[in-house]
């Protein structure tokens, strides 16, 4: 796909912006539409978009196959971590009142913060993942 440099610098213009606006929905879940799951494929898509324009060899040199094992993993400890310190602290599962012991508002704040981010770490991990698995099936 040497050829389509017209795409390429498109996609290359378009990628930054999009990583942008998924960090945007990420930050912005807490406050209305939008939060961990809408910003990871959001993210993945600029993935997406990078493997189909410059091929999946360099979106793995990108986004490299045990990184985003070690990301799936990460993600899915944030979530779980933030639930169980609320059982810890005296609290239920994903009970984020107990965050934050002066100000049960800020534990609120805090709780939703850390799970959506592991929410978006996981998703987009798992959805970039499938494509690296999908698009480099060659079949024989």
């Amino acid at each position: 796909m040497n050829h389509q440099i017209v795409l390429r610098v498109i996609a290359k213009m378009f990628i930054p912006f999009i990583l942008l606006f998924a960090l945007y929905v990420q930050f912005h879940g807490d406050f209305g539409p939008g939060g961990g799951f809408q910003a990871g494929v959001i993210f993945a898509a600029a993935f997406v978009l990078y493997g189909l324009v410059f091929g999946v060899d360099a979106a793995k040199r990108v986004a490299h196959p045990t990184l985003l094992q070690w990301c799936v993993a990460i993600g899915l400890l944030i979530y779980a971590g933030t639930g169980m310190m609320g059982i810890l602290l005296g609290g239920t599962f994903l009970d984020y009142n107990v965050l934050n012991s002066h100000d049960p508002v800020h534990g609120q704040h805090l709780g939703i913060l850390l799970v959506e981010f592991g929410i978006g770490l996981t998703v987009a991990s798992v959805m970039i993942t499938t494509f690296l698995c999908f698009a480099g099936h060659r079949p024989s």
